[in-house]
């Protein structure tokens, strides 16, 4: 697994970053469904292969949804994350969503009736499967949208040929009246991509984060800048509720301390080589024990004092 997935599961791996998800998507930023409704779901399924052989697959996220009001039932509620646009999405995304009923399908019982004592089946009631793709990437996802942008099917077959539509969030082309219908920090992670894929100097919101560790290793990794994840190693100070403003002060305060001392080391290591070359051109110390003492071969310290 890579450190993407790790990083994109361990912060979907919380309620109230897929309830919110769901809901800023879906609901215009309704809390229609609640963090507390949700329950971890196994991610893992099989299928047979045409040679009888068993393959699993596995969701990005999934869960439960079951409001103690009643109010909303729903089988299943999955995430799919993409970094780079996967025109068999559809096919994959109806695959999981099938296999999620099937499961519903296996929850109806055989009983004995006490009367007759004949077996009869018990129905589970069915409840709908919803997955949503959450996509970063830098090229807008235009294609595929449903089933018919993947396969071939001639107008007189589409009659009879059901379609299947993806649910796609392209969270850099969300605009800033989408970004708003999220309310936690899902909401600070798409306000960043939206920001930068306008072109104009990112302004951090001053949104306080709630899970700043699994955020900042998830933004590390989307955005290629380990600066976040390298300053969450090494500053063990307490994170939660600080905000972006916060956070960018201690990167970039960490970045010109490390900076300056790269810069006084580096200083430090011409300092040496000089004196070395000064030593050797007053014959004060041969070419091989300089090259020695400045930890790099003969040849080098030639091409570095000139001598070459």
């Amino acid at each position: 697994m890579g450190e993407k997935d790790i990083s994109q599961k361990n912060f979907e791996s919380y309620n109230d970053v897929v309830a919110d998800i769901f809901n800023g998507s879906l609901f215009d930023g309704e809390e229609y469904i609640k963090a507390d409704s949700l329950v971890d779901a196994q991610p893992f399924s099989q299928y047979k292969a045409d040679d009888g052989s068993l393959h699993e697959q596995e969701r990005d996220v999934a869960k439960y949804c079951v409001d103690a009001n009643c109010s909303l039932r729903l089988a299943l509620v999955g995430i799919e994350n993409q970094i780079a646009i996967d025109f068999d999405m559809p096919l994959r995304v109806m695959g999981y969503d099938g296999i999620s009923y099937r499961d519903e399908m296996n929850l109806d019982k055989l009983v004995v009736d006490a009367l007759t004592g004949k077996k009869r089946r018990v129905r589970h009631k069915r409840y709908p499967v919803i997955t949503l793709v959450v996509y970063f990437g830098e090229k807008p996802w235009k294609k595929p949208l449903c089933l018919y942008d993947v396969i071939d099917v001639p107008d007189r077959l589409k009659p009879f040929v059901n379609d299947f539509k993806l649910n796609i969030i392209d969270v850099p082309r969300l605009t800033p009246e989408q970004v708003k219908k999220y309310k936690g920090d899902f909401q600070i992670i798409a306000d960043y991509f939206v920001q930068r894929n306008s072109g104009k100097e990112y302004v951090p919101p001053d949104k306080p984060i709630k899970h700043v560790d699994s955020m900042l290793k998830l933004m590390s990794v989307l955005t290629r800048d380990t600066r976040y994840s390298d300053w969450l190693k090494e500053d063990s100070a307490i994170r939660e509720g600080m905000n972006m403003c916060e956070v960018l002060d201690r990167v970039e305060s960490r970045g010109l301390a490390r900076g300056k001392a790269i810069g006084e080391a580096h200083g430090k290591i011409l300092g040496v080589q000089s004196t070395l070359i000064s030593l050797v051109k007053k014959n004060l110390l041969s070419i091989r024990d300089a090259a020695s003492e400045a930890g790099m071969s003969e040849e080098a310290f030639k091409k570095l004092a000139g001598f070459a």
